[in-house]
């Protein structure tokens, strides 16, 4: 007989694999992004029946309520081409393919090695660390994690930085200032002065 926790973890579980089928298999982006966040709230809610508490309210906040509400607004605002977007489908699929099940195969070799077989935690922690979990996931990000965290938030800075460098491309059909050069003009680029006498003689030549 299945206790309720587990009953529940079957559920969500069997909703998460079906969100994210049909991330990859819905025609319409709006569509795949929607169900890319009701991928995400299951997999909060499995992290809560693990009691990582942290962990789910964080995959809310940061993925459910910043960086998927803002891909859909421009998904949704964004007019895509889906027919070139599918252009060369069947073409790479056999590479695809081979990535995904590399991928798979990895992460079946690291489930099955660390985590299969063992009844025990990998390490036991002391209680008062044990008993929260944003403290226990701090100490070990900034003891024995630490140099893979700041690898990580060197990638990100990077990425960020890239981002950046990439919208402020100069476009061709878009004037911008140039604010070095209009600090460095002189009023002799920008001001002719002009005498009287060709002043009337101008005036002379229009009459």
């Amino acid at each position: 007989m299945l206790e309720p926790k587990s009953i529940l973890f079957y559920i969500f579980a069997a909703i998460l694999i079906m969100a994210a089928l049909r991330v990859i298999t819905a025609r319409n982006p709006v569509h795949a992004a929607l169900f890319l966040v009701l991928s995400f709230f299951t997999a909060a809610a499995i992290w809560m029946l693990l009691h990582a508490e942290f962990l789910a309210i964080l995959l809310v906040l940061v993925y459910v309520g910043a960086v998927m509400v803002l891909f859909l607004f421009v998904v949704m605002m964004l007019d895509l081409d889906l027919d070139h977007l599918r252009k060369g489908f069947k073409q790479y699929m056999p590479v695809a393919s081979l990535v995904g099940a590399v991928i798979v195969a990895e992460m079946a070799i690291v489930l099955i090695r660390g985590f299969i077989g063992t009844t025990q935690p990998i390490r036991n922690m002391d209680p008062e660390v044990a008993a929260n979990n944003t403290k226990a996931l701090g100490i070990l990000l900034y003891t024995e994690y630490l140099f893979s965290f700041e690898v990580a938030g060197i990638i990100l800075l990077v990425a960020i930085i890239s981002s950046v460098a990439l919208t402020l491309r100069r476009r061709k059909d878009t004037k911008t200032q140039d604010i070095p050069d209009q600090i460095r003009t002189r009023k002799e680029d920008r001001v002719r002065m002009v005498t009287s006498m060709n002043a009337d003689s101008s005036a002379n030549k229009e009459s």
